[in-house]
């Protein structure tokens, strides 16, 4: 059965037909300004849902590069200290070995305590390093100095008893640990015999104008325990370093299937959009000839 076309069927097609070449042509337009395949999410939902997990991905590694950061700040910030207290120890060490010289005078031993009491005053100061405000040598109990000028009957002293660790995610499930255990360096080997109890046992005895190479021993001791830590401090920046490398070629990966997901091929886009121009135009000059001549297009 044959169907009748009206000329407002003709007329309603070819409108229909022109919104949908014009809708096409705005999205074209939309994909050349914006460089984006979609507008919203409605307009390919797979791309959208890909794209909410690369941007979510991106954010959880940038959180884990900023903990990477942190971590590596600390044990910058701690290495750089315990080289420090390393030179310290040495220099005690050297003075133990002046002190043993049978030739040297009580006056010189006099000075020599003098030396070493201004030694464990910098050790007091290194004990109560900060980072960004937080002390690095008191475990999680950041806010409170370790070294107290005080303890000790007014002599100062490591009063710090906290030996946590501050550990940080650098990837899912993944914790590093920021900072160090501090008793095995300044209350080694326990808090009766640590390194500034046995400075102070140094120095009454280089005062009174009497040698001090009995404490050698203990003195070698802790900076031997010091080295071994340090050593271990070592190993676990060798480590972030290589935590660091894998999020930044993670951040590359990630950012590279996103823009491959959502970008636009521009070369692409700007040939279907000239082609669409074309078709549109075509439309235009065949839609004209499709409306129904009026009876004064006849009688002119």
């Amino acid at each position: 059965m044959a169907v009748r076309v009206t000329q407002n069927m003709l007329n309603s097609n070819m409108l229909r037909n022109l919104h949908n070449s014009m809708r096409n042509m705005d999205k074209l337009q939309h994909q050349l300004a914006s460089g984006s395949k979609i507008e919203k999410p409605s307009d390919d939902p797979v791309v959208a849902a890909r794209g909410m997990f690369y941007r979510s991905s991106l954010m959880e590694n940038d959180q884990y590069k900023r903990n990477v950061d942190e971590a590596k700040s600390w044990m910058d910030m701690t290495d750089g200290t315990m080289d420090e207290v390393g030179n310290v120890m040495k220099r005690v060490k050297e003075l133990l070995i002046y002190s043993a010289d049978g030739a040297i005078s009580p006056d010189d031993l006099k000075t020599m305590g003098s030396e070493i009491q201004e030694l464990k005053n910098h050790l007091g100061t290194l004990a109560n390093q900060q980072i960004n405000g937080k002390y690095i040598f008191a475990g999680t109990d950041t806010n409170k100095a370790p070294y107290d000028l005080t303890a000790n009957g007014g002599k100062g002293d490591f009063v710090s008893t906290n030996s946590s660790p501050i550990n940080l995610e650098v990837s899912q499930n993944v914790f590093v640990t920021s900072n160090i255990n501090a008793q095995n360096i300044f209350n080694f080997p326990d808090n009766a015999n640590n390194m500034f109890k046995a400075l102070d046992n140094i120095i009454t005895e280089l005062n009174n104008g009497r040698s001090a190479a009995q404490f050698q021993p203990a003195i070698n001791q802790q900076y031997d325990k010091l080295l071994a830590e340090r050593a271990s401090l070592g190993a676990s920046v060798n480590r972030v370093e290589l935590i660091a490398e894998r999020l930044n070629t993670q951040e590359v990966g990630i950012t590279g299937l996103l823009s491959k997901n959502e970008d636009a091929d521009m070369a692409k886009v700007m040939t279907n959009l000239k082609t669409q121009e074309s078709v549109h135009s075509a439309a235009l000059g065949s839609g004209a000839r499709i409306i129904q001549p009026s009876l004064l297009d006849f009688l002119r």
